[in-house]
This record gives C-alpha cells, structure tokens and sequence, in this order.
C-alpha cells in the first residue's frame, strides 16, 4: 500500500512549505493538491493556483511523487496546459503524475461549481463525458507526439509542439478520476492509475459499499480494454468520505486496511484543517506518520 496526503492551495507559501516538506519527511509517497480556481465553502477564502504551488513544492522536494487532484477541462486547454506538464515534470526531475477528471458542475442541487460560474456561465457544458474523453486523448496525443494536428469535437490544434517531451517516457503518468461507466472507460484506456472518492453517503459504510461498487465496474472497465488488472494503479482519495480519515490513528489505519481488501494500491487522504472541512489535528498526522508508515509495505 502507497499514501498520499493532499494539501489545499490555501496557504500563502510561507506557510505551505513546511507542509510539503512534512510530507516528504513523515514518509508519504505522493503528495497532491486541488487544481481549481476556488472551491465549495472555501470560495471566499484564500486560494492559490495548482501550477505554481506544485512548481514550489518540487524545488523543495526530492523524492516524493506530486501532482494535482485533480486538473479537469473546466478551464484548462489541453495545447497550452501540455506546456504546463511538461515543466513539471522537468522541474520535478521526473517526480509529476497528472490526476485528470471530468470537473464538477455544482452542489447536485443545480448550482453551478465556481470554476464554471467564475467565467459565467449559466448552465452546465454540455457533452461533459465526451468533453473530457477528448481533454484526456488530446493530452496524451500532445505529451507524446511533436508537431501534432488535431480537429475533434471540442478541441483544435494545428502544428502543436511538444519539445523536450517528458522526463518520463513516453510520457508524464495519468491517474484519472471517474465513478460512472464513461469516465472509467477512459481510465480504463488511458490510465496508469485510477481515482475514485466514492459516492456521497451519510453514513461510513454506505461509502465503502459505494467503493466497492466502483472498484467492481472498474474491474469490468479494464477487461472491456483488455488491459491486465495489475497494470493499472488503483487510489482510494478519501476526502468525500462521510467521517475523516485522520481523525486518529485507529481510524486510518482502518480506512487503509478496508482499502487494500478491496485492491486499492493507493490511499489519499487531506491534510488536516483547523476549522471546517478536513478538521482534524496534525498531532494526529504525525502519530502516523512514526507508528502506521513506516510499517506499510510498498
């Protein structure tokens, strides 16, 4: 079993730093943060964009794996956000993994994500599954192939180049996001990795009845791609998880545990918060960190 921790791009550097270089220190083997441009109840709070602060965080990492969780077409395009991969990964001396999804359209109740309202929209995009299906091809068209041509449903590109190309050949890994069958389907194609966080259930054991769910459609994903199951790495995030999975130590050690029964490779859980959303106690983190890492085998 492989962890991750995700730290929010809340914080102004001074104080984001000792984070990243915490999570390399207590041992996590990837460390993530959101790729959006404010979220949910945080929206009115401070918020600092994904590109920058992963470019920071790999200056004063050396080892640990870093990406976002995750990036989505919402507002990105995949010519110039190419651009973007590959310096990460360059800078991150081959350290960059791209967590990739769909983006969200809202509450569920009709209201719209920030990322779409900020650029005022007033519904949401339409064809989103096949928006993203195409986000994701073209990315990977572009971090392989130089001088590329490209006329799809949602995305031109005419003589798009990609020199140097990746530190990591043929290129940067994708682990991308997906819970209904379209998104897994990519995943299933595309992937080195998968994400799942579940459904939204008011209850712990509902969203682990809804994990599993997933991991079982994603088994039937990759047979559809006829891609072997051990190809492909399988992450657990646990932030929409309906109890916190660093509340203490007994309880991550749970989440981890139900996690591996169920084939997950990869674990992720959020930095914890003093107020609010991932509430919790760096205490806890760093109890964690000395009695539950290093006895993980990876």
């Amino acid at each position: 079993m492989r962890v991750g921790i995700t730290i929010l791009p809340e914080y102004r550097w001074r104080d984001a730093e000792p984070k990243w270089r915490a999570a390399e220190t207590y041992g996590f083997d990837h460390a993530w943060t959101f790729d959006h441009l404010g979220w949910r109840s945080l929206v009115d709070g401070p918020w600092f964009g994904a590109v920058p602060t992963l470019t920071m965080a790999a200056a004063v990492t050396s080892r640990i794996e870093l990406g976002p969780l995750v990036s989505s077409p919402n507002y990105r395009h995949p010519v110039s956000f190419a651009r973007e991969l590959t310096a990460l990964d360059d800078i991150s001396a081959g350290r960059f993994t791209l967590g990739v999804g769909a983006g969200g359209t809202g509450s569920g109740s009709g209201d719209l994500s920030y990322d779409l309202r900020v650029f005022g929209h007033t519904a949401a995009p339409r064809r989103r599954a096949s928006r993203f299906a195409e986000f994701v091809e073209l990315l990977d068209a572009l971090l392989t192939t130089d001088g590329l041509d490209w006329s799809g449903e949602h995305y031109t590109a005419v003589g798009a180049r990609n020199n140097p190309g990746c530190v990591q050949q043929p290129r940067i890994p994708f682990v991308v996001a997906a819970n209904g069958p379209k998104a897994m389907r990519v995943a299933a194609r595309f992937g080195q990795g998968w994400i799942t966080t579940g459904e939204p259930q008011e209850d712990l054991e509902g969203w682990w009845a809804s994990v599993a769910t997933a991991a079982a459609r994603f088994d039937e994903a990759l047979a559809a791609e006829q891609r072997p199951r051990g190809e492909v790495r399988r992450f657990l995030q646990s932030d929409a998880a309906p109890v916190y999975s660093l509340s203490s130590v007994a309880r991550y050690r749970e989440f981890l545990d139900r996690a591996a029964e169920l084939g997950f490779t990869d674990v992720v859980a959020p930095w914890p918060r003093a107020e609010g959303v991932y509430a919790g106690s760096e205490a806890v983190l760093e109890q964690v960190a000395t009695e539950v890492l290093p006895g993980l085998s990876r």
